[in-house]
């Protein structure tokens, strides 16, 4: 006697019947569609076993339903994009919601690359240089007066130059008669110290901190011969210092009555 060979729900015989395997287990049609079947998000029918099953984000279409929402074209193959979950071909999505290139004023399609800056977007290669018209890509730029630069062509054409080591001056800097400095550049003659920030003075146009200053050219103490770094005035004179000066000499106050 044959075995028997039933749908796994339903137990009738499959026998000369057209079946579907699930799990390994074997339902007539009827009992497929009924238990297993998807309901396309279009028409809202099963989707039968003789239909094509397309889904996307676990919705499901016929074949037949699976088309753009504007157009009407069918999407079988074909890429396509989801405004507000409803489908729309790539040319529809484009216009009405990609946004335009702000250099060549063409629509930038889903998918390609873009770039964006300040509300305002291009495609990668309209994205350039000004001066250059290289694309900037993902490098460091700077935007002025409406335009882009890659930080190189930026320096050339803005940036001030230091007037020690004739590299542009990119943030911050020192301005010493009207001339622009690094910080890094802007030291003391002397001692090679920073000046910037700090107290200093200059002679013959050459800039030095205070102690160097006073250490070069300041008048010695003809008693303690360090250096006079405050005013020099005259024996009898009625302002009060602390120095003195007479015979050519000069001294620290303190130094006339030890």
């Amino acid at each position: 006697m044959a075995e028997r060979y039933d749908c796994h729900y339903c137990k009738e015989s499959l026998f000369g019947r057209k079946y579907v395997l699930k799990e390994e287990n074997p339902y007539c049609v009827k009992c497929y569609e009924n238990l297993y079947s998807n309901t396309c998000e279009e028409c809202k029918k099963s989707i039968g076993c003789s239909s094509r099953d397309l889904s996307y984000k676990d919705r499901h279409w016929h074949d037949d339903c699976f088309h753009c929402f504007k157009c009407s074209r069918s999407l079988v193959d074909k890429p396509f994009s989801t405004k507000d979950d409803q489908l729309l071909c790539t040319e529809c999505y484009s216009n009405e919601y990609s946004s335009k290139c702000h250099e060549c004023k063409k629509t930038i399609m889903p998918g390609s690359k873009k770039m964006e800056h300040k509300g305002n977007s291009w495609h990668e290669t309209c994205f350039t240089c000004q001066r250059c018209q290289q694309p900037i890509g993902t490098k460091n730029f700077i935007h002025k007066e409406n335009s882009n630069y890659c930080v190189p062509c930026y320096e050339k054409q803005f940036a001030m130059q230091c007037i020690q080591c004739k590299k542009p001056i990119t943030t911050g800097g020192v301005t010493y008669h009207d001339q622009p400095w690094h910080k890094d550049c802007f030291l003391c003659t002397g001692c090679k110290q920073q000046l910037s920030g700090q107290r200093f003075t200059s002679r013959d146009n050459f800039a030095y901190c205070l102690n160097c200053f006073c250490n070069l050219y300041a008048k010695k103490c003809a008693s303690c011969t360090t250096p006079i770094s405050g005013m020099i005035t005259h024996i009898g004179s009625s302002s009060h210092t602390p120095v003195v000066s007479g015979a050519n000499h000069n001294f620290h106050l303190c130094q006339i009555f030890t």
